[in-house]
Order: structure tokens, then C-alpha cells, then sequence
């Protein structure tokens, strides 16, 4: 089964996300093998994190909501709220293995988190949206 995680920082947090750091790489290094993609979801500068997704094929919800809640930036208070939902990899790749590396263009996860309905988004012309990349160690 695969898994959508989306780890949504506390306003305030990054000085705790930086001082985990090799903590959440060290956790997230031992599920190498099932991560379809991971990164940091970024503000609008590009620069500052405003949070984690992670894309992960694991065997039922039960070790979906330990991959979640067991992470050490979870567990130390630096995510205001985490999203956990069912997710189908219908590319049947991982992140690594899109064609499309790191260049070509800017590339958006949106979410919806309010209660009000999603807006209608039309995609400029020029995009590629059928690839997807997050930023991220590997």
C-alpha cells in the first residue's frame, strides 16, 4: 500500500527542524527501500521549509501511522499537524527515477487543507503536468 505523508511545520520551528536534522535523515534513511519520493514542501521564497512530504509504499495503515508519528521532528514537536492519506503511484516510479531531473522548470504540490472547496487551477500551457519532483536527499 502506498502512502502520502505531509508533516506541516509550527510556525517558528525551523531552529528545532535544523537542530534534528541528522535524526530525521537517519530515520528516514532506514525506509530507503520504500520511499517513492520525500522533500521538503518550501514558502514562497524558495528557500524556507514549511514542512515534509513523503511518498511511501508500506504494508498497512497501522506501519503508515508509525512512519508518521514515530518521525523524530514529529515526536519533538515541530509539526503543527500531520496529513496521512492512501496514495496510488500510478507512474510506477519513484522520484529518482524521473526522466526530467532537477532543470526544466518550476514544479508545485498543491493542497487542499481548507474547508472551503479546491479553486479551479489551469495550467499554463508550457508545463509538464504529468512529471512531479520533489527536492530532497536521497
Amino acid at each position: 500500500m502506498e502512502f502520502f505523508c505531509y508533516h506541516r511545520d509550527r510556525p517558528g520551528s525551523l531552529p528545532l527542524r535544523e537542530r534534528l536534522g541528522e535524526e530525521h535523515w537517519s530515520y528516514m534513511d532506514g525506509y530507503a527501500a520504500q520511499l517513492i519520493a520525500r522533500g521538503p514542501t518550501l514558502a514562497d521564497d524558495g528557500e524556507t521549509p514549511t514542512g515534509s512530504v513523503h511518498i511511501v509504499g508500506l504494508p498497512d495503515p497501522a506501519a503508515a501511522r508509525a512512519f508518521a508519528f514515530d518521525e523524530p521532528t514529529y515526536q519533538a514537536g515541530a509539526y503543527r499537524d500531520v496529513l496521512l492519506r492512501r496514495w496510488r503511484n500510478l507512474l510506477g516510479r519513484t522520484m529518482w527515477e524521473f526522466p526530467g531531473g532537477r532543470t526544466g522548470g518550476d514544479r508545485y504540490l498543491v493542497l487542499d487543507l481548507g474547508p472551503d472547496p479546491a479553486a479551479e487551477v489551469t495550467v499554463p500551457q508550457d508545463r509538464d503536468v504529468h512529471g512531479w519532483e520533489f527536492g530532497g536527499r536521497r
